[in-house]
């Protein structure tokens, strides 16, 4: 695997490399974050990890700290035990279709299993459906489907917004 191999993935894949590479699922969905994680340790396994006398030092400073750069490196999985991609929680079930309303123009998206249809088109996210619709960057999730129950309510531009989901399948 290379570094444009991870940049080409999508953050469902890069966090189901991550489990697969460093044995534990990650809490990020930060794709650039995740990109340099594995990048960082496709580089240690390269070149191998702290050298003996920084691994002295680090134990003389902090010798309550804990040790992460002695955790073995978890061994490749085969290719006969593939790791299933993990679902963000947060997008509908595939074939349902999100209805939005901005500026008085109602938009559709189709949530599809990898991506969104937007007019006829396929996109990896809806935050650049939402980018495509209004001219400015959003939270595809909070421009589609909402803020998380709690959050307060946006400003005037959501004013004139209405959202809603349905299933069609």
């Amino acid at each position: 695997m290379t570094i444009a191999a991870l940049e080409a993935m999508t953050i469902a894949e890069l966090a189901a490399k991550h489990r697969e590479v460093f044995g534990t699922p990650t809490r990020s969905r930060n794709r650039q974050y995740l990109i340099n994680h594995l990048a960082w340790r496709m580089q240690e396994r390269e070149t191998g990890s702290l050298s003996p006398r920084a691994l002295e030092r680090i134990a003389k400073l902090a010798p309550a700290a804990p040790a992460r750069w002695q955790e073995p490196i978890p061994k490749r999985a085969s290719a006969s035990s593939p790791s299933a991609p993990s679902v963000d929680p947060r997008v509908p079930s595939v074939g349902t279709t999100i209805t939005r309303i901005y500026e008085g123009v109602e938009h559709q998206v189709t949530v599809l299993d990898r991506g969104f249809e937007y007019q006829g088109m396929r996109h990896r996210s809806l935050s650049g459906i939402a980018r495509q619709i209004t001219g400015r960057s959003w939270n595809g999730y909070v421009f589609f489907l909402g803020r998380d129950q709690g959050a307060a309510e946006s400003e005037a531009a959501e004013a004139s917004s209405e959202v809603s989901a349905e299933v069609s399948r």
